[in-house]
């Protein structure tokens, strides 16, 4: 078996269709039901928030069980599949398990390092659990994932990555800056907008407006700090107003325009644009026209390399990488024990059905030298098989794993389903 990802989040499609695939809880527990009952899936969860959506199941073909998991994503969406293809994303086996822990470590959130991550993963495996479609598999990936999360905020200010991003963007930008007498306007309601609202709020601007696409997140995040609502249908008139625009919704499309701002700034007063959104925000163009200091995440990106923040990103992929490299390890090791059990326990059968056919021929032989033989025979059998044993785990390791177990089973003659029944969960059949 092996894990599929199917999902798509805000690097991959715009705001408005994550809005359409948008799931409460019921919605969620009927998305699992609706994946576990295709053909190739015996396990299934979904990781849920306002900017990801996706799916882990566990797998036996990678074919027809993409096409039936992805199938779903598209009816919720309610567009045409040509449509939704470009907004997919697949991860398969080793790729889905680096996936979940870069989700889980924060290296894949709109504001890098955010921790709502680590809770929103363990709701998805608590729901799992509670509905029954989580099994070993997915089980064991969800508790190392929380483990790497919890590794990577530990040993790494992760964390504060973000807010380093909203300030160094801010001290890039000569408008920016001082933000005392300023007029801020934040396009976006989610995480990065989150810290920039605060952000711009704790170091000293006169207003703040928040405009959002959903109304009812535009108010939540203004009235956590006191800022004013607005909805993106009003940005030309907002940009009017504004003498600091950051801008994190990540829609698709450019949403501030050159002729937009054109138009909002006629007279070339000083104005700071801040894109933190990827894809882009605002047209590069804007930096041509009077008045205007564009700042965008490409600018940043050799500043942060080398900061603090770039070096706390290293370190948490540098945590990623190891934990992929121990758990796939231990993944292959332990695909062949169930092989290895299975030869021992034929070895086993073969010593106890000799020592039978012994006690017919020889019924006087004594308890002592019964003992003896018995402990012999077993040596030689142990003897025997401790080298192919050894080398199959340690050959686990490296491609073709699954190939030297089945030689083995192959080689020796191993019942199937007593290879299976050593894997098999207490209770199933």
């Amino acid at each position: 078996m092996s894990v599929l990802v199917v999902g798509m989040s805000h690097k991959s499609a715009p705001v408005s269709l994550l809005e359409r695939v948008a799931l409460d809880g019921p919605g969620v527990q009927k998305l699992i039901d609706d994946v576990t009952a295709c053909e190739h899936v015996s396990e299934a969860t979904v990781i849920a928030t306002c900017n990801r959506l996706e799916i882990y199941a566990d797998v036996d073909r990678f074919h027809g069980s993409v096409e039936d998991v992805s199938r779903l994503l598209v009816e919720r969406a309610g567009e045409r599949t040509e449509a939704m293809l470009p907004h997919l994303y697949v991860h398969y086996d080793d790729g889905a398990v680096s996936h979940l822990f870069q989700v889980v470590a924060g290296l894949d959130s709109m504001a890098l390092g955010e921790g709502q991550i680590l809770g929103q993963t363990r709701d998805a495996l608590s729901t799992g659990q509670e509905v029954g479609s989580v099994g070993p598999a997915l089980n064991s990936l969800f508790q190392q994932a929380l483990r790497v999360g919890k590794r990577a905020r530990a040993e790494t200010d992760i964390d504060r990555v973000a807010p380093s991003l909203v300030t160094a963007a801010l001290d890039r930008n000569p408008h920016a800056a001082d933000l005392a007498g300023k007029r801020v306007l934040v396009l976006g309601a989610g995480a990065m907008a989150g810290l920039a609202t605060a952000t711009v709020s704790r170091r000293g601007a006169e207003s703040v407006t928040v405009a959002n696409r959903t109304a009812g997140n535009a108010d939540r995040l203004a009235g956590e700090y006191g800022a004013r609502a607005a909805q993106l249908t009003e940005l030309e008139a907002e940009l009017a107003l504004a003498d600091v625009v950051v801008s994190c919704t990540g829609a698709a499309g450019v949403l501030v325009t050159a002729p937009m701002v054109a138009a909002a700034n006629p007279d070339g007063r000083p104005m700071a644009l801040i894109d933190l959104a990827l894809p882009h925000d605002i047209d590069p163009a804007v930096a041509d026209l009077p008045g205007v200091l564009l700042t965008n995440l490409a600018e940043l990106a050799a500043e942060l390399r080398d900061s603090d923040a770039g070096r706390e990103v290293q370190a948490v992929r540098s945590i990623v990488t190891q934990e992929v490299a121990a758990f796939l390890a231990a993944r292959r090791q332990a695909s062949v024990t169930p092989t290895v059990v299975a030869l021992r326990s034929m070895a086993t059968s073969v010593v106890d059905a000799e020592m039978e056919r012994l006690a017919g021929r020889l019924p006087d032989l004594d308890e002592a030298a019964r003992a003896e033989v018995l402990h012999t025979v077993r040596r030689v059998a142990d003897k025997l098989l401790h080298q192919p044993t050894v080398r199959v785990k340690e050959l686990a390791n490296e491609d073709g794993a699954v190939s030297y177990a089945a030689a083995l089973a192959e080689l020796f003659a191993l019942d199937p389903e007593a290879v299976t029944a050593v894997t098999r969960p207490e209770g199933l059949s």
